[in-house]
């Protein structure tokens, strides 16, 4: 993995719409030593593009006004040595494969840590980022799923389940299951 500090350019551009984690990673990605700006819809990513498009990029797949993958298709006729990454709560094999086929060096599931991303847009080409030193716990993806889809349902417990195709009671009783083995020491 290249160090940060060996790159002249390290502009990086934010493509996600939801307000909350963009200004979280922007912060976080900030602090690691990238140059960054943000967009929340593909036609404002686009946008950017000109006139210096971003050396890096951190694309979610699933956005209000179209797919991700169209601004990595702008970016790549805009900048070919840019390093755009697909960021997606929605994660399956399909998906991945046209991502990279779009482009992307990488494809990572939410949730997921800035020191991963990092860890993504700075791999050799050649090679994967090692896998982390501390892979977050399976109930824990699976509660910050939950919450997340119950989030985008408007804090509706029906529609979160509906989304999930569970029964609404199976929802809370999972939801409540989760938080409650998670609380628990070792």
């Amino acid at each position: 993995m290249k160090d940060l500090e060996d790159i002249s350019d390290r502009s990086l551009l934010i493509l996600e719409d939801d307000d909350a984690l963009r200004a979280q990673l922007a912060k976080a990605l900030e602090k690691r030593g990238f140059a960054v700006t943000s967009a929340a819809s593909v036609a404002a990513a686009i946008d950017r593009l000109d006139p210096a498009p971003p050396a890096f990029a951190v694309v979610d797949l699933r956005l209000g006004d179209g797919s991700g993958l169209s601004f990595i298709d702008a970016l790549a006729r805009s900048r070919p040595d840019a390093r755009p990454i697909v960021l997606t709560g929605y994660g399956n094999t399909p998906t991945a494969v046209a991502a990279v086929k779009h482009g992307a060096i990488d494809y990572l599931a939410k949730p997921v840590t800035a020191d991963e991303i990092v860890a993504a847009l700075l791999a050799p080409p050649e090679g994967q980022p090692a896998p982390p030193d501390n892979p977050i716990d399976p109930d824990r993806a699976r509660l910050e799923h939950m919450q997340r889809i119950y989030r985008e349902s408007g804090d509706n417990t029906t529609e979160a389940a509906r989304r999930l195709n569970m029964h609404r009671r199976t929802f809370q009783r999972r939801m409540k299951k989760l938080r409650d083995s998670l609380q628990r020491p070792g």
